[in-house]
């Protein structure tokens, strides 16, 4: 099969490897449709992930057709139609059995902190991924789930995690009725946060980013107001100024660990990896939330130091809700949105890019070029 390869820090391409094998009875065969590169890809492309080995396969966003089933797996059968989380769990572990998929403890060497994810690193269990013709997906009874009839490929993508961990953003903010909600971010995970915080009462949503075609979508998607910031001196200024001095009510972080903003931040985190992330879009977060608000973090970084103003947090007596999302919680309210008409995933998908393109495809992601949002990755399989 072919399959998106590592080579090193911006440096990706196509190769041929075995169609992966069974390792497990547990385990499915996917041939997949459609796959995604996600804004945390970019951190593993450009060298910010520890442990991300020469030879592996990006991505944890994609749908598929199940090739092969090992013996003891009961829920799927081959030709069925599936959209499977980026989480790999087990289902049965301490954290699986209170929704903390995301954390389980059985799926990777280095569970003390994440679980299982396809496709990013050994830092996360060293799990191939989905930027390929065929993915192993193991725990297939646990994990994927039938893509509905009535649902369309591109939507059930972007359930696998861009949607969700957006809605999940906006759930952790604890959103109460009328509220003043900032997302930092206006990438896929933050697009998705701001529609889903009016889903949940918000009275006024602002989402902060740089580049004007994203602002743009994040009016014409999200219904947001928008604002740029680099028009301003300093973005916490303008913050505070226009929620009447108080600073918001919820603030989203859907931005993570290459945050730009700050040269000093950035070249110390970003450049010379002495951070585990750029921390601006964080503490700009603490900083423009009111005393008593609360952070969502939905943004990756790395297991390093980042230099996050905790103090500012503790003195404000902020609330900090932060982890990486348990895709499968969320699908059943995201099915109903979806299927009502409140949602259209698909509306931020911007570039269809064939598999033996994707070095092109992440080229034009990684440098925002050609008004890039999110771009799909389409096997010849599936063409």
């Amino acid at each position: 099969m072919r399959a998106m390869v590592y080579r090193g820090p911006y440096k990706v391409r196509i190769e041929e490897k075995d169609i992966p094998p069974i390792e497990h009875p547990n385990d499915a065969i996917v041939a997949v449709q459609l796959a995604a590169i996600c804004g945390s890809d970019l951190h593993l492309y450009h060298g910010m992930m520890p442990d991300t080995r020469v030879g592996m396969t990006f991505g944890h966003e994609f749908i598929g057709v199940v090739h092969e089933v090992g013996p003891s797996v009961q829920n799927l059968k081959p030709g069925d139609r599936v959209m499977v989380p980026f989480n790999i769990y087990c289902g049965s572990c301490y954290f699986c059995a209170r929704g903390l998929y995301s954390n389980c403890h059985n799926v990777n060497p280095n569970a003390t902190a994440v679980g299982g994810i396809y496709g990013y690193s050994h830092t996360c269990g060293g799990y191939d991924g989905g930027q390929a013709e065929f993915v192993r997906v193991p725990f297939a009874d646990v994990g994927p789930a039938l893509i509905p009839d009535w649902m369309s490929d591109e939507d059930a993508l972007m359930c696998t995690d861009a949607l969700a961990t957006g809605y999940f953003g906006a759930q952790l903010g604890d959103i109460a009725e009328g509220d003043v909600v900032v997302v930092f971010g206006a990438g896929p995970v933050g697009l998705y946060a701001a529609a889903s915080s009016w889903l949940m009462g918000a009275g006024r949503v602002i989402v902060v980013d740089y580049l004007d075609y994203r602002l743009e979508k994040a009016r014409t998607f999200a219904h947001a107001e928008t604002v740029n910031f680099a028009e301003y001196d300093d973005i916490v200024v303008e913050m505070k100024r226009t929620t009447g001095g108080l600073g918001a009510d919820v603030v989203i972080d859907a931005v993570g660990a290459e945050a730009d903003g700050n040269l000093l931040q950035h070249v110390t985190s970003a450049k010379l990896k002495m951070q585990g992330g750029s921390p601006i879009a964080l503490n700009w977060a603490i900083d423009s939330v009111r005393k008593g608000g609360t952070v969502s973090v939905m943004g990756a970084y790395g297991p390093m130091f980042s230099a996050v103003k905790f103090g500012d947090a503790m003195n404000k007596g902020l609330t900090l809700r932060m982890n990486q999302c348990p895709v499968k919680r969320q699908w059943p309210r995201l099915f109903s949105h979806i299927q009502n008409g409140y949602l259209k995933p698909s509306d931020i998908v911007t570039h269809r890019i064939p598999l033996e393109h994707i070095a092109e495809g992440y080229h034009i992601f990684s440098g925002k070029l050609d008004n890039c949002i999110k771009p799909v990755i389409v096997p010849s399989t599936a063409a």
